[in-house]
C-alpha cells in the first residue's frame, strides 16, 4: 500500500502513521516501483503486537454478525 492507503487503513493521517514508523511501532516501507509501499499483513503484525494480539472482535457480540465466517 502507498503511504496514503496505509495511513487510512489505520484510521490516521498520513503525518500520524509516519509517526507511528519513525519510532518503530508500525513497520518500514520497502521501495516497489520506486516508491514507498507497506505490507498490509506487516501493518496488521505490527498493530497485533501492539495489543498483544487480544483485541475482541466487535461482531462476535453483533447479531447482524453472529453467524459470519472468518
Amino acid at each position: 500500500m502507498l503511504r496514503r492507503t496505509a495511513a487510512a487503513y489505520c484510521d490516521v493521517s498520513e503525518a500520524a502513521f509516519e509517526r507511528e514508523v519513525a519510532v518503530g511501532r508500525l513497520p518500514q516501507p520497502v521501495i516497489f516501483g520506486g516508491k514507498e509501499h507497506w505490507d498490509r499483513r506487516a501493518i496488521e503484525a505490527a498493530i497485533d503486537a501492539l495489543t498483544g494480539g487480544s483485541v475482541k472482535d466487535w461482531r462476535d457480540d453483533s447479531p447482524l454478525y453472529k453467524n459470519r465466517s472468518a
